[in-house]
């Protein structure tokens, strides 16, 4: 959990309980088999929010990010481990390994509506996420890869 004045916040990797119904049907969100591959390295891995080694054994498959049913649900590929791994970091702060790292923060309202967003370079996602949270409509952010659109991961407002 990370604290800015009065905004607090956690980073989500991809749901254990997805990733678990993935790994033991082998069919992603949109109903079709998962592929299985070796990582080149750099794969930017959804389970424990790192990029991926050389070597390491990965799933690619179809996920849709958490929201309310509605038209901006949508499924897109991921990648994960094939097997369980030690998961993100548990104090749910902005993944250390994606520092850097140039990143669109997508905000939903309660409804699942797009309300806004903003691209930052990774220096100091913090700050971006702090000022989409002041908007009190808004209820989560969707992380999303530059180039491709992909999500990353989710941010929540922490609850006490």
């Amino acid at each position: 959990m990370t604290t800015l004045g009065n905004n607090t916040f956690l980073v989500r990797p991809l749901p254990a309980g997805a990733l678990a119904a993935v790994r033991a049907t082998g069919l992603d969100a949109a109903g079709q088999p998962v592929e299985r591959s070796t990582a080149e390295g750099g794969e930017p891995l959804r389970c424990c929010l790192r990029d991926a080694n050389p070597g390491e054994p990965l799933l690619l498959f179809g996920y849709a990010p958490p929201l309310a049913a509605g038209p901006y649900r949508e499924v897109g590929p991921v990648f994960a481990h094939d097997a369980d791994c030690r998961g993100a970091d548990p104090a749910g702060g902005y993944p250390a390994p994606w520092r850097g790292r140039p990143q669109v923060l997508r905000a939903y309202d309660r409804r699942g509506r797009i309300h806004g967003g903003r691209r930052h370079d990774g220096d100091d996602p913090e700050a971006v996420i702090a000022e989409l949270f002041a908007d009190p409509a808004v209820v989560a952010l969707h992380s999303r890869n530059v180039v491709y659109g992909c999500f990353m991961f989710t941010v929540e407002r922490a609850h006490d």
